[in-house]
């Protein structure tokens, strides 16, 4: 149980090892708010999915696995849509299409597929917290780094009135860091530190 879960933090992460959920890492990483807010949905829609589909794995027909496993997600996804957007409709908003995304999310279709539908309950949802919390992590780390250099700002979209609190002065934010150029760097640097620890 031990190593399925610390699996997904490091060794096998889902972003800087398997390289899945590109597009939304990139995307929405610009602020630590939607980072935070992103990685805890995916969290919840991977941890809950992943039970589901271990319990029904014995009764779902082998030809029809993959629809099957994309309508359960599709329902927990839903779940967490309506309830983002009744309690937290900025981050909603903020999120915008990412959220009905994640049903076709790598990572969560991927974990379904190699993991769950094989894997008794508990190793299932020990698998999904040790995953999301793995995603989170990266999440959080690039939207630090891409929000302060970029913007110069720090908890932006959540402290004061939405603006962030200002860190860097005004002139001197490198704004290609928001930008999709940013992420694709900031990712980059972020697997490359990984791969360089776990070859040392």
């Amino acid at each position: 149980m031990k190593k399925v879960f610390t699996d997904g933090l490091l060794k096998n992460n889902p972003v800087l090892v398997q390289l899945l959920g590109m597009c939304s890492t990139m995307a929405i990483t610009t602020t630590m708010f939607n980072g935070v807010g992103m990685g805890i949905g995916v969290l919840i829609i991977l941890t809950c999915s992943n039970i589901a589909i271990s319990l029904l794995r014995k009764v779902i027909p082998d030809k029809i696995r993959i629809a099957a496993f994309v309508v359960v997600i599709a329902g927990f996804v839903t779940i967490v849509d309506l309830l983002l957007k009744a309690y937290l409709p900025a981050l909603s908003e903020s999120l915008g299409v990412f959220i009905p995304l994640i049903v076709v999310n790598c990572i969560i279709l991927g974990r379904a597929e190699a993991f769950s539908s094989k894997n008794s309950v508990a190793r299932s949802a020990i698998d999904g917290i040790g995953q999301g919390i793995g995603y989170t992590a990266v999440l959080v780390v690039m939207s630090l780094i891409r929000e302060l250099l970029g913007s110069g700002t720090f908890g932006g979209g959540l402290l004061n009135a939405g603006k962030g609190i200002r860190i860097i002065p005004e002139p001197f934010p490198a704004l290609l860091i928001i930008l999709p150029f940013g992420g694709f760097i900031t990712l980059g640097c972020l697997i490359a530190f990984v791969q360089w620890r776990a070859n040392k």
